[in-house]
């Protein structure tokens, strides 16, 4: 092929002389980079496209979102709590009902956010409280202080806080008259008198290590002696626990050494204190269970 030809020439073609170009523009052609491409018209979206892709581009969005949320949820402690609350709740109104279930859950609340206070006062990080149907409920930390001192008011902080809400329910009673207030302050009180038996790994247990740990075989008989007179299952199972957790610890404490000593080690006037508080809080809730000691009939 000629590559002279004038087809595949990028260079202007000579005019013929005497001829003029149109339009006055002699001796100018349009080069490559003269030449003027129209615009690309763009495709308009389709129908479908134009009606959802709004509400798809929101819910993807969203649901970006809501997946955070999802992985953020096994951290969030307060999601625990909350769960194994509506838990109990929904085990203890098969059996009393939801509004007294509710009220029973909130008390014992109230008792366990007793120990987390103090453990945050003795600078320990304590969980937030987590309910077991017919168990009660728990919190877990590290440990519960520095010394048996220490224990004792994380372990009697519960029926201290406890015992005020169980009283809070005695005001209600007396402005409102409804006798379920009555039952909770009830409920109430004898929950935190349990929970004063002196047996590890109960409150009262733990007050005992400030005062004289051998009181943890007298609240193991105590309950044992329970269990038998009332047939209870639960019992018989705290009993168990609590033989356990108390032989353990003393098995620590009879190896000695100076960590143990040092953990033991209570001035007299703790001593004094701490023996002063489970005293009277054992009269006290005795007291109040007997104010608001309810009759139940059955028809």
């Amino acid at each position: 092929m000629d590559t002279e030809s004038p087809w595949l020439s990028t260079s202007p073609a000579p005019l013929a002389p005497g001829s003029a170009e149109p339009n006055g523009l002699q001796g100018l052609r349009p080069t490559d980079e003269d030449r003027y491409d129209p615009p690309y018209e763009e495709r308009r979206p389709s129908w479908l496209k134009r009606t959802f892709g709004p509400a798809i581009a929101a819910i993807a969005a969203f649901l970006a979102k809501f997946k955070a949320v999802l992985l953020l949820l096994p951290k969030l402690k307060l999601f625990t709590t909350a769960g194994t609350m509506f838990v109990s709740i929904a085990a203890y109104a098969w059996i009393w009902g939801l509004p007294f279930a509710v009220g029973f859950v909130v008390l014992l609340f109230v008792h366990e956010m007793g120990h987390v206070i103090a453990l945050r006062r003795e600078g320990i990080k304590a969980s937030a409280p987590m309910f077991i149907p017919f168990l009660g409920a728990l919190i877990s930390a590290r440990s519960l202080g520095d010394n048996a001192t220490a224990e004792a008011r994380v372990g009697l902080a519960g029926p201290i806080l406890g015992s005020i809400g169980a009283a809070a329910c005695i005001v209600v009673w007396h402005a409102t008259g409804n006798d379920l207030w009555r039952a909770l302050a009830f409920t109430g009180f004898f929950l935190n008198l349990f929970n004063l038996v002196p047996l590890v790994p109960l409150d009262g247990g733990r007050a005992m290590a400030a005062m004289a740990p051998w009181m943890w075989a007298v609240g193991l008989a105590g309950m044992v002696a329970l269990a038998l007179a009332f047939h209870n299952i639960l019992i018989f199972a705290f009993a168990l626990i609590g033989g356990l957790s108390s032989y353990r610890r003393w098995q620590q404490l009879r190896q000695g050494g100076e960590e143990q000593e040092a953990y033991y080690r209570v001035r007299p006037v703790d001593r004094l204190l701490v023996a002063a508080v489970y005293v009277s809080l054992i009269a006290l809730l005795v007291v109040g269970m007997h104010a608001t000691n309810l009759s139940r009939t059955f028809n």
